[in-house]
């Protein structure tokens, strides 16, 4: 990834103090962003492409394991990951730009669960399935919760169903049909139990970024909510997902 990166950057022209092209780096989420015949595409992915030719950007663009995406961001200059949840945990560690999207955070659990779960705090004594570097484990972490991260998240549906864990915390659009995609679900073993919190998601790039860059990638994905380039994406998803 450092030979693309470096590619990257030596092969566009320089932008408002960057020198060359941004790297933006997103993970396999449908339908946000993913990698359809070599081509990186998705609902957020189309917002960050128009919102970069609007800007006049150069970019190259991959879909990446998340925590190798959120840990060049951290560590790359000129680089940036999406969708990045804007956590007090993570908010000088980034320059960020949007809200792209919004998502709430939910807690899946066996359909024949015994325990109560009306609140945040009663998860306090229970087993909770993240994965590393992911936002809901930091923000159940800093607080003080059981958390087992692992590589991947799709290890955590498997580990509920062998109680191994008595609760997945999971991200999903507000009032999307995201749980379809879980077979357990479908088949009435796994179920929504809590939506423990919202937050908003950016376009989240290393802090060496100019500040006058990042304004300007503001203001045109302003531009896009005034002229209806962001409802019309939204809308195009939408249809897509009622396709299904």
């Amino acid at each position: 990834m450092t030979t693309l990166l470096g590619a990257a950057l030596a092969a566009a022209p320089a932008v408002a103090g960057l020198p060359g092209a941004l790297f933006i780096a997103g993970e396999h989420s449908p339908p946000a962003s993913w990698k359809e015949d070599g081509q990186v595409t998705g609902r957020e992915t189309d917002k960050i492409r128009a919102m970069l030719l609007r800007a006049g950007v150069p970019y190259q663009i991959d879909i990446l394991p998340w925590k190798r995406a959120y840990t060049l961001a951290l560590q790359q200059p000129a680089t940036c990951v999406y969708s990045t949840s804007r956590t007090p945990e993570r908010e000088h560690q980034f320059k960020w730009i949007g809200p792209t999207d919004q998502s709430e955070w939910v807690f899946i659990g066996r359909a024949d669960h015994k325990f109560p779960l009306r609140t945040l705090e009663d998860a306090r004594p229970l087993r909770i399935g993240t994965y590393h570097g992911d936002a809901r484990d930091e923000f159940l972490r800093t607080r003080g919760f059981h958390v087992e991260p692992v590589q991947s998240d799709a290890s955590n549906p498997k580990k509920l169903l062998l109680n191994r864990i008595d609760l997945w915390a999971i991200g999903m659009r507000s009032g999307n049909h995201a749980l379809a995609q879980f077979p357990a679900i479908e088949r009435g073993e796994l179920a929504p139990l809590l939506t423990f919190h919202k937050v908003k998601v950016y376009l989240a790039c290393n802090p060496a970024l100019p500040d006058a860059l990042v304004d300007k990638l503001n203001a045109a994905l302003d531009g896009m909510r005034r002229d209806g380039t962001y409802a019309r994406l939204e809308r195009k998803y939408a249809l897509l997902e009622k396709r299904k």
